[in-house]
């Protein structure tokens, strides 16, 4: 089957979308497929661009290639399910959400003037239309289906991605914690800092890199963390790989994550996660005190979960191994099996 895999790029940067969408190619050419990744720059700012990009998609023709008919269109994050294709899969990851629970809040980027009104309308309307063309909707997880259904009305499957391939293990049990994601407000890595800033002695390690990185450094520095802290940027999958072999726990606490690899990722090293109540898609697999602790969205919460985990060692291995269960059912068997199905 020829099968072309569709993903939004945004320039120079590499997340969970992007780790999901190669990994999707990857697998489907393991399997004999002719799998190809199409993308197109996208960019949502200013607001008129979110649509004047979206429509894009709309003119890409992907009916053939080279005289060859493509078989499927599997498409993923807002805008690329825009795309037209008689044979089209939306493998969800999500929506432009600042046209959606976004709105109004600290995180949105539509004001109230009657432009930008429109041009969430318009994202609405773009919405039901080309999702609405789709012959399958799945998504990455519970969450983002509910959204979708909220907004829409439409209801998709769950179909969990599974984790980046690393060399995972457990080492130890070490005296730091792990933070791994994009620095930026939505993934609220200063509550880990100024948690880290209280009794609990634990180090902390930063994987990752965004426009936070310069300001979390500075609040780093003001909490005098000067020693405790590292801030690695990106790093390869065997020093990651390490970090998680040798952590205490992992911390991933975003603010109503669509999905989160970072929890799986962290349970097949057998270690557990901390995370908050409104963190969203990690809800679904970091239960509190069975595959990780769940506090409330607060400096003083997380740094008494991080006193547990310190003080309970024995426990904390014991949730990241009830995490590794977990993890190994999600597979790209059932992925696979599932998009392409007739």
């Amino acid at each position: 089957m020829k099968v072309a895999v569709c993903l939004p790029q945004v320039p120079f940067v590499r997340g969970g979308a992007e780790i999901l969408a190669d990994g999707l190619v990857e697998q489907l050419q393991e399997r004999g497929h002719e799998a190809t990744l199409v993308t197109v720059p996208y960019r949502w700012y200013p607001n008129p661009r979110v649509l004047t990009n979206a429509m894009m998609w709309r003119l890409v023709e992907l009916d053939e290639s080279q005289g060859r008919p493509i078989d499927l269109v599997i498409a993923t994050k807002f805008p690329s399910y825009v795309v037209r294709h008689p044979n089209k899969v939306v493998w969800l990851v999500h929506q432009f959400r600042q046209a959606y629970e976004l709105d109004g809040t600290e995180y949105a980027q539509f004001g109230p003037e009657p432009a930008d009104r429109a041009t969430r309308r318009a994202v609405h309307r773009l919405d039901r239309k080309t999702l609405g063309e789709a012959r399958r909707l799945f998504a990455i997880s519970r969450n983002v289906a509910n959204r979708l259904h909220e907004s829409t009305g439409m209801d998709a499957e769950v179909l969990l991605p599974p984790p980046q391939p690393l060399a995972y293990r457990c080492d130890a049990y070490g005296d730091f914690v792990v933070s791994v994601g994009r620095l930026d407000a939505a993934k609220r890595v200063d509550l880990l800092l100024r948690a880290a800033a209280g009794p609990s002695r634990l180090d902390v390690v930063v994987v990752g890199d965004g426009p936070e990185r310069e300001r979390l450094e500075s609040l780093a520095t003001s909490l005098g963390l000067n020693g405790r802290v590292r801030f690695t940027g990106r790093i390869g999958g065997d020093e990651l790989a390490e970090l998680y072999a040798t952590c205490l726990a992992v911390y991933y606490a975003p603010l109503d994550e669509d999905f989160g690899l970072v929890p799986y990722e962290a349970f097949l090293a057998e270690k557990p996660v901390i995370t908050t109540h409104d963190a969203g898609g990690p809800l679904e697999a970091v239960a509190d005190r069975a595959t990780g602790i769940v506090v409330e969205s607060s400096p003083a919460a997380v740094a008494e979960g991080l006193q547990w985990l310190e003080h309970n060692r024995d426990r904390a291995a014991e949730l990241g191994r009830r995490g590794r269960a977990l993890a190994e059912t999600v597979t790209w068997e059932r992925v696979i099996e599932r998009l392409l199905a007739p």
